[in-house]
């Protein structure tokens, strides 16, 4: 009687493992198959770059790397503790990937890109730790690379990058070098610029609609990247880092390039449209930050000059009019509270009625600014504990005002 094992034969099925193939191990991709570059020996061992040289004309988006408008309002934003040369090569333009979107002390930055300009272009460096254990030697090639920049240049770095990275150099006990950099955080200037026209100031909204840039289908969303790190780390195949790498390139590339926007916007700014009215609004703030104050009145000037009565307008309009009053110049300060206490504003009459009081020692036109501002108050949508507050202030106001018009009849 025929076994199992023939009948199984007969019927073709494979008996035993001695004629099968052998099993296909997994395909890997070694980074150097991923993206070329070079093994960079430090002192403290290996860690590999991946470098790109960009030709100084080149454009991303419709802006090009290098900036070439006003540049010292820029650096005064950022308060250095002394002025950078100016120079293109002292600036680094840096951004990390990390293996946690949080922060915190066991997060390592597992590539950093970092750009400066150089005599042939934008040198684009990007430092990729292939293991945990290539972090000393990772850091000090970062570290050799900023030695000739006097400032660094992030999106969001103050309060991510930058922390980030000194806890890593802590971590090796050393001093790390961002500290001896003075810092220009751009996100901060996208807040004052853009914060109307774009309710998200993300760098990619900011790349998208400023800037006029386009990604790739290549690019990753950044919360992906830590996974597809630890999935490297894991298998060993790199293929699926060249999207990390293409968005830290790519991120990179467009710090330098919103420096560049924004040094040529304050040195030309915007003709008077809608649009422009927010960018020239944006300027107005910039400059009343750092304290200079003509730049402040011409861009709310031309601001108002745009003609669009919205909420954007009359924030302007009550911030020039805060300058004039500060410089002095209470006839051109009048003017433009007259102007918004048509529009029902309560704090131009009580800036009208603080002007009559004081200044004029016209008690009873002050009065009347008084009480206007008092039924604006009672029919207004202002918060309940400001409506007290403001009540209070004003019923002071009214009390002490009919006080002296007893008094002088």
């Amino acid at each position: 009687m025929p076994s199992l094992s023939d009948r199984l034969k007969s019927l073709g099925v494979q008996v035993g493992a001695q004629d099968l193939p052998p099993a296909r191990q997994p395909r890997t991709t070694r980074i150097d198959q991923v993206v070329p570059g070079r093994l960079h020996q430090t002192s403290n061992g290996e860690t590999y770059i991946v470098e790109k040289i960009y030709p100084a004309e080149y454009e991303y988006g419709r802006t090009g790397l290098l900036a070439k408008g006003a540049l010292d309002p820029l650096l005064q934003w950022a308060n250095p503790t002394t002025m950078p040369s100016g120079q293109a090569g002292s600036f680094a333009y840096l951004d990390i990937e990390t293996t946690g979107l949080m922060g915190g002390a066991g997060t390592y930055a597992f590539l950093v890109g970092v750009g400066r300009f150089e005599a042939d272009g934008f040198h684009l460096a990007q430092f990729f730790m292939r293991d945990p254990a290539e972090e000393p030697a990772h850091l000090l090639a970062l570290e050799e690379f900023l030695a000739p920049c006097q400032m660094l240049v992030t999106y969001n770095g103050k309060s991510f990058d930058a922390p980030l990275l000194n806890t890593r150099y802590l971590a090796q006990g050393w001093k790390s070098p961002l500290k001896s950099l003075d810092h220009l955080d751009l996100l901060h200037l996208a807040r004052r610029f853009w914060r109307e026209r774009l309710p998200s100031r993300t760098l990619g909204n900011i790349e998208t609609f400023i800037l006029g840039a386009r990604r790739s289908q290549e690019d990753v969303p950044g919360w992906m990247i830590p996974q597809l790190y630890f999935d490297y780390l894991r298998s060993g195949d790199a293929a699926p880092l060249q999207s990390v790498f293409y968005h830290n390139e790519m991120d990179v590339l467009a710090m330098a390039a919103l420096l560049n926007h924004l040094t040529q916007m304050l040195e030309n700014p915007p003709i008077k449209t809608e649009q422009a009215a927010q960018e020239l609004a944006g300027m107005g703030r910039f400059y009343e930050d750092l304290g200079n104050l003509a730049e402040a009145i011409h861009a709310y000037q031309s601001c108002l000059a745009c003609g669009v009565m919205d909420k954007l307008y009359w924030d302007s309009l009550q911030r020039l009019a805060y300058i004039y009053k500060r410089q002095g110049d209470f006839g051109a300060a009048l003017a433009l509270w007259e102007q918004a206490a048509q529009s029902n504003h309560l704090y131009a009459h009580v800036e009208l009625a603080k002007y009559y009081e004081h200044r004029w020692r016209d008690y009873a036109r002050a009065l009347t600014w008084t009480d206007r501002a008092l039924k604006i108050l009672s029919r207004s949508d202002i918060p309940r504990y400001s409506q007290a507050e403001w009540q209070a202030g004003l019923e002071h106001r009214q009390a002490r005002l009919k006080k002296k018009l007893d008094a002088g009849s």
